[in-house]
């Protein structure tokens, strides 16, 4: 077979989901280093709960913020916050 890469297989179960979590979260909130990013798009090649990790995060965190209604703090709130700020 010429011309085909063969694919590997992925992982059924991944023994760092906890850490994977939170990388797959900073990484959306685009707080993830450059490692981090190379270090996940790695694992993902092999690791298929994190695959469906990552697409469900995303799509939670697409679906609230299209629920999500950015509303500016009103001036009086945002003056009394900032004289107890200066105290």
């Amino acid at each position: 077979m010429e011309g085909r890469q063969a694919t590997t297989p992925k992982k059924e179960s991944c023994d760092q989901q906890a850490k994977c979590l939170k990388r797959i979260q900073s990484i959306l909130d685009g707080g993830a280093t450059d490692e981090e990013k190379q270090y996940f798009k790695d694992h993902i090649e092999v690791c298929q709960p994190c695959i469906d990790m990552y697409n469900l995060e995303k799509c939670i965190k697409e679906a609230l913020q299209g629920k999500v209604e950015k509303k500016c703090c009103p001036e009086k709130i945002a003056a009394a916050i900032q004289a107890e700020i200066t105290k």
